[in-house]
């Protein structure tokens, strides 16, 4: 069944003007922050809850919202700037186009191997280091190889920002989920690897399985007569060295050096000048690969300000705390094991509005933390919720930028992205859930 939605833009909008109106409907309240020295963030103080001074917004602050929203997501926006631009000088040596046309020949009739494969290394991405808006300017890649292949705009989206979700919700590593929650929740680092290495596995598997069954139910046989066969020169293969060179020092700098989006934008800069030259673009080709890439790049990295606007309206309106607050207090209420799915559920909802997983662990495990320790939930139980709740929504939640970026990039449709999404997240989120209440009932540690 296909759903419809309104564009990306449109529906972005119409959220904040939601924001507005619920900053006159719910009550007004904060909890009071304090510095936490283990990740230095700003974290809430449990039972801190408080009511303030309403701040309604007005039709004008609506509007506000969208500027404040790109100015807070600046880093974000401008490497996806920069490194849609860098990737156009890349694609336009040739290289990219030669070389996908090398995949696609080799595979040959094992071409349905790109599913599983591409799948892999984008959950592994996701896992190490929490990849999302890096997604958006390798769509045209993904594209071209999909579509050489026969497949859809769906799988394309699938295979890389989707799988890269499921790899970083169930990561023991990755820097931007779990050991964020595990530093807030007073968890050891890297406590529990096996049991999330076990879900991690199963629910890459799940999502590769419903990806190719997607996809060969869509699959529509390419006209052969458009493929040229064409022939890999030295300036193709010492660009595309240059580009593998790059990525390597990318996972590099993110893992071991703690790089943030503006030395990631540095990098893939510095890539494209050196790509541009090496595949004979000299200045002036470079300078208009440039620039052809940020005019590719402007609608996606738009809708990642636009999205950031609807959680800068709510913070405004001081009622994200109010919403996190309602949905957290009844849950001290229930039995051990629902607690922890609830706890699970809970997050879910708050990442519709907090749209940063890293956020969302320094907003909620404050207050998760001494639920669980009042009805004797393991710590690290209430981590996995807080994963599987928040790590997953990034699958379907509209004010996720870096997802409507993606789709929008692939000219597809976000109600044609959620027909095929919603149905892999319902049972990815009932396996998840099962996950956690044996790891509740068993007292995982």
């Amino acid at each position: 069944m296909r759903i419809r939605f309104p564009d990306p833009l449109v529906l972005l909008t119409c959220c904040i003007i939601l924001a507005a109106v619920l900053s006159w409907l719910l009550p007004a309240g904060q909890f009071d922050r304090r510095s936490d020295p283990s990740t230095g963030r700003q974290v809430v103080v449990a039972g801190s809850y408080h009511p303030v001074e309403p701040n309604p917004l007005g039709p004008f602050d609506a509007l506000l919202a969208v500027p404040h929203g790109l100015i807070d997501a600046a880093s974000v926006v401008f490497f996806v700037f920069l490194i849609g631009g860098a990737l156009t000088v890349v694609d336009e040596t040739g290289a990219l186009s030669h070389g996908a046309e090398y995949l696609v020949t080799t595979l040959g009739t094992r071409s349905a191997l790109v599913i599983p494969i591409v799948s892999i290394a984008f959950a592994t991405a996701g896992a190490l280091e929490n990849m999302g808006e890096e997604v958006i300017a390798l769509v045209p890649v993904l594209l071209l190889v999909t579509r050489r292949l026969g497949y859809d705009a769906t799988t394309a989206v699938a295979i890389s920002i989707g799988a890269s979700a499921v790899g970083a919700t169930f990561s023991p590593v990755n820097p931007f989920q779990a050991q964020i929650a595990q530093k807030v929740g007073g968890v050891a680092l890297l406590s529990g690897s096996p049991y999330r290495l076990m879900m991690l596995t199963v629910a890459v598997t799940i999502w590769i399985a419903g990806t190719w069954r997607h996809a060969h139910r869509t699959r529509r046989e390419p006209d052969r007569s458009t493929i040229v066969t064409r022939t890999m020169t030295r300036r193709h293969l010492i660009v595309l060295a240059i580009v593998v060179a790059a990525f390597a020092a990318f996972v590099y700098g993110v893992i071991r050096l703690g790089w943030d989006f503006d030395q990631m934008a540095a990098l893939f800069f510095g890539m494209g000048i050196l790509a541009g030259f090496a595949g004979g673009l000299n200045a002036k080709g470079t300078a208009a690969g440039f620039t052809k890439g940020f005019a590719s790049m402007a609608y996606a990295a738009m809708l990642i300000g636009f999205a950031r606007g609807i959680f800068m309206a709510m913070d405004q309106g001081r009622i994200i705390d109010t919403i996190v607050r309602t949905l957290v207090v009844p849950l001290q209420h229930l039995p051990v094991a629902l607690c922890a799915v609830g706890m699970m559920a809970a997050q879910a909802l708050i990442h519709v509005p907090v749209s940063s997983v890293s956020g969302q662990a320094v907003l909620t495990m404050p207050l998760m933390v001494p639920v669980s320790d009042l009805i004797g939930l393991s710590r690290q139980v209430t981590v996995l919720a807080y994963e599987g709740g928040a790590g997953l929504t990034e699958l379907v939640t509209p004010t996720n930028g870096a997802l409507v970026a993606v789709t929008a990039a692939a000219g597809l449709a976000f109600g044609d992205w959620l027909s095929f999404a919603l149905r892999m997240f319902a049972l990815l989120f009932v396996v998840t859930a099962v996950f956690v209440a044996i790891a509740a009932i068993i007292g995982l540690a």
